[in-house]
């Protein structure tokens, strides 16, 4: 599933209407109408869930690396993009209920970046990281290390992808990457967003989700990656 989660600032929640249920929201609030603006994005991404019931486990009780918010809570918003539109979903007291919801009024966290995450097995999404080192390491689950390409952008991996067990994820110039990285921008002393050109780049590069046997694993640990 494609989704993004929004959840309220409560520095702009006028009527504390945070962890509210839906009935209470609309009273608190004297509108049959979510307030879209008192609100923040705080994850989007591509998970590997069925419905909603694995979406609130997953962000409740689990957690993801990309997610900058609290655990999913009542008065959350979950959107979920099916083709060329989206549905929205209200986190309420017992379950779900569709709302009606704009996107484009919620505002995004500052100091994020767009970028490209690559996980074993699936097809690459288009996320949303801190461009801070606690943000990057927090996407790969552990020390980072840069491989630099000549197009501006940049492989963000686990320094130690190779030997913590790592599933196989995808093969590079004659080596392999394990566990999750991510595609950046590169502006010289620090990282950015990728630009569209980029992102599509290397949507298509790594759009095949590859199988990698722990054999060929060891085989390359000590290897020196080259990025093209």
């Amino acid at each position: 599933m494609r989704i993004k989660i929004y959840q309220i600032n409560s520095d702009r929640d006028e009527y504390r209407v945070k962890f509210r249920n839906l009935s209470d929201t609309m009273v608190c609030q004297q509108s049959s109408e979510i307030d879209s603006a008192i609100y923040d994005r705080v994850f989007m991404g591509d998970v590997d869930c069925e419905n909603m019931e694995d979406v609130y486990r997953m962000f409740n009780t689990e957690g993801h690396r990309l997610h900058q918010g609290h655990s999913l809570s009542v008065s959350d918003i979950v959107e979920v993009e099916k083709g060329s539109y989206s549905v929205f979903q209200f986190c309420d007291s017992i379950g779900f209920q569709g709302v009606h919801f704009k996107p484009e009024q919620a505002q995004v966290q500052e100091n994020l970046i767009r970028v490209l995450v690559v996980e074993p097995g699936r097809p690459p999404y288009e996320s949303e990281i801190p461009n801070t080192l606690e943000g990057q390491q927090r996407a790969v689950e552990g020390r980072i290390e840069y491989l630099y390409n000549e197009d501006q952008t940049i492989f963000v991996i686990n320094e130690e992808n190779k030997i913590n067990d790592s599933e196989g994820n995808r093969r590079i110039e004659g080596d392999v990457i394990c566990g999750c990285f991510f595609v950046a921008g590169d502006q010289g002393e620090d990282l950015c967003s990728l630009t569209e050109e980029q992102m599509q780049k290397y949507a298509e590069k790594f759009a095949q989700p590859e199988e990698i046997p722990r054999e060929e694993i060891e085989d390359h640990i000590g290897f020196t990656l080259y990025p093209w």
